[in-house]
């Protein structure tokens, strides 16, 4: 069996690296500053710790599914992260490479707590005071943001970047 490539060996490193970020973030939160206990915490005008059990997909969709659903979801996120290691694998441009090493640490990360909790934990809380009203984005964690942050990369990887083979 040959070594991976440099290029796969960055996107790997990337997968690790998202979900020890992830998994130390919420763990420190849980157990240290212990948030479960302090509730709410302001750490900016816009920003806030709060301890959120999200047992659904992205903004708490299916959250009443239970442990069947817990299972399937479970089961589907495997399946995800499967597919896109075999992408990663095949991919052409570090970027690309990079871009879905961060899904799969992101939905790796949250996956664990699934596995672990039975729901994926979620901190953060970005608002905003408007008129005396506050609007509340979702609340979400490093993992999401390794998500996100993920699926933009391979946009731009995918309008923006040539590759080398198809370039004139």
């Amino acid at each position: 069996m040959t070594p991976p490539s440099p290029l796969l060996r960055s996107g790997i490193l990337t997968a690790v690296i998202a979900l020890l970020l992830d998994q130390a973030s919420k763990l420190w939160l849980l157990y240290v500053f212990d948030i479960g206990r302090r509730g709410a915490v302001a750490v900016t005008p816009f920003f806030d710790l709060v301890l959120a059990w999200n047992t659904g997909i992205s903004y708490g969709w299916f959250s009443q599914s239970g442990p069947t659903g817990q299972a399937i979801l479970i089961a589907v996120k495997a399946v995800a992260v499967v597919a896109l290691a075999i992408w990663m694998a095949k991919s052409q441009t570090r970027l690309a490479t990079v871009a879905l090493g961060l899904i799969i640490g992101g939905a790796i990360g949250n996956a664990i707590d699934r596995f672990a909790w039975g729901a994926v934990v979620d901190f953060a809380l970005l608002h905003v005071d408007i008129g005396g009203k506050t609007y509340n984005w979702y609340v979400f964690n490093l993992a999401d943001v390794a998500i996100v942050a993920g699926v933009a990369a391979l946009l731009y990887d995918s309008f923006f970047i040539v590759p080398a083979a198809k370039a004139p």
